[in-house]
This record gives C-alpha cells, sequence and structure tokens, in this order.
C-alpha cells in the first residue's frame, strides 16, 4: 500500500512490532529513520532503505512523525524525558503497550511539552503488519489521527476512539482479555483430552470451528446486558450453566481444575444471590461488584 511519502517519520524501539512497523513504512516509501538502544537491529531495515540513527535524539529530530514501541511505559520516559525540547512541536504515536493511566499520564506529559499525542493498541502480532486483518486503535488527538490516517493505515485498520487517550488502551486490554481467557479454555480442554493419548493439536481441530461458532453468542450477550434484563425468554440459565461436571471430569483426569474454577465462582455468586434462572450473562454482575 502505498501513500503520501512526504511525512518523514521516525520510528524508536525496534523489537519485533517496532521492526515490522518500519518496514511496512518502507515499503510505502516514507523516509523513515529508526533507532534501537542495541545495535544491529536496524541492519535489515537499512538495507530496505531505511535511515539508522546513532542516538534517540537523532531518530526524533529527523522526522515531524515520531512512533515509540518501546518494552513498557518506564522505557519510554527513560528514552523521551530527556528529548522533551527536541519533541517539541512534533507528534508522537506510543504503540507501547501501557495501561489506561500510563497512558493518561503520558498525553499530559506530551501537553506539558508541547508535544501532539496519539496513543495506539495494536491489536495484531507483527507478521500481521500491514496484511489484511491487522488492525490498530487510537486515542488521544483528533487532529493527528486525521492528519496521519492515511499513513497509520498502512500498518492496519485504524480506529480512533475519542480524545481520552487512555482509550484505545483499556479497549486493547479489554480485548486482549478476552482473548486470553479463551485460550486458557482451550489448553485446559486439551489438557482434558490428554490421558486418552488425543494431542493437542487433534483437540485444536475440534475446538477451533466449535469456539469459532460459538463466538456468534457475544452479541445476544451483548443486547442482554445493554438492555439490564437477564430474565429474557431464550437465555441459558445460571442453574443449567453450572459447571459442577467439567470440574468433576477435570479432577477426574487428574488436572487442575483453576480455569473452570474462575467461571464456576462467577455463576455461583450469582445463583446464591438468587438469580439461578436467569440468563449466564448476568456473570457480568459479579465481575462488575468483586465479591
Amino acid at each position: 500500500m502505498k501513500t503520501d511519502s512526504g511525512v518523514q517519520v521516525s520510528v524508536l524501539g525496534l523489537g519485533a512490532m517496532g521492526s515490522a512497523l518500519a518496514g511496512a513504512l518502507v515499503g510505502a516509501g516514507h523516509e523513515t529513520t529508526v533507532w534501537n538502544r542495541s545495535p544491529g537491529k536496524a541492519d535489515d531495515l537499512v538495507a530496505q532503505g531505511a535511515r539508522a540513527a546513532a542516538t534517540a535524539g537523532d531518530a526524533v529530530r529527523s522526522g515531524r512523525l515520531v512512533v515509540v514501541c518501546l518494552l513498557d511505559h518506564g522505557s519510554v520516559h527513560e528514552v523521551l524525558d530527556p528529548l522533551a525540547g527536541e519533541l517539541a512541536g512534533r507528534t508522537l504515536v506510543n504503540v507501547t503497550t501501557t495501561t489506561p493511566d500510563q497512558s493518561r499520564e503520558m498525553a499530559a506529559w506530551a501537553a506539558r511539552a508541547g508535544v501532539e499525542y496519539l496513543d495506539g493498541g495494536i491489536m495484531a502480532v507483527p507478521q500481521m503488519i500491514g496484511r489484511p486483518g491487522a488492525s490498530i486503535l487510537y486515542s488521544g488527538s483528533a487532529e493527528a489521527f486525521e492528519r496521519y490516517e492515511p499513513l497509520l493505515g498502512v500498518w492496519g485498520t485504524g480506529t480512533y476512539l475519542g480524545e481520552d487517550a487512555g482509550l484505545a488502551s483499556l479497549y486493547d486490554l479489554a480485548l486482549l482479555a478476552g482473548m486470553y481467557v479463551m485460550f486458557a479454555g482451550f489448553l485446559h480442554g486439551a489438557a482434558m483430552v490428554a490421558p486418552t493419548g488425543a494431542t493437542a493439536g487433534e483437540f485444536a481441530a475440534m475446538a477451533a470451528p466449535w469456539l469459532s461458532s460459538m463466538t456468534g453468542a457475544f452479541e445476544e450477550f451483548a443486547a442482554v446486558v445493554d438492555g439490564g434484563d437477564y430474565t429474557v425468554e431464550g437465555q441459558q440459565s445460571l442453574v443449567f450453566s453450572d459447571l459442577g461436571d467439567i470440574l468433576a471430569a477435570s479432577s477426574g483426569q487428574g488436572i487442575s481444575t483453576e480455569v473452570v474454577d474462575m467461571v464456576q465462582r462467577l455463576i455461583r455468586r450469582q445463583i446464591d444471590a438468587g438469580h439461578g434462572e436467569e440468563g449466564f450473562a448476568r456473570i457480568i454482575e459479579s465481575i462488575r461488584q468483586p465479591g
């Protein structure tokens, strides 16, 4: 995907994701300067047409748009704090994984330094960058997102969530929460059948289509939650959803029940509160109000 190559971009941080982001920019024809704390990481990008900066300051001075993809919130401050003056008047896109509060703190830091700030949450693995299916969530400066949207689109579909800089991080981590719990459920199932001689690969072949079809229930659950009525007909009741049999079978296979225990606790809390005949979606109330 080719975009207006007039934008000079600097990418700080060349781990797997930072390198993928920089590579996509170079491939789209953008004048791209790259920097990494440890040497050697830029060699492949330089061979593709990027310019390697000797220092983070040199990289910042080389681009009107500065992209930061570092280890964590602390490392962002470690690299950028000494460069606040150099960053003034530039646009900073921070795609480092942070908490919502850390993103808001970074936005406040940028505002004090006279830096336009956009926070990003990458919903992709490095191999997906620049390919169909990659998406990135953004929050912070609406003007920055609008101005650089074509360039940001080189990486994947961009979605702007609002001026609150913490929103991209919040949605990023919320989506990852759903992913990790689903992954844990799959691995629990694979562990259940393993004593029978079944391989994880064989179980995956059965689990993938099943779990994919079940994601269709998200919209149904969402409609119930948004409507606030867990007694709507057609829902599977909490009593019926009790996971006692899964727990017994898991114990019988000699495996940990921690993954399923977590869900069972959410269910039982609502049943014990007298909501057993209401729908499964009601466990969101257990999550909203920790016991």
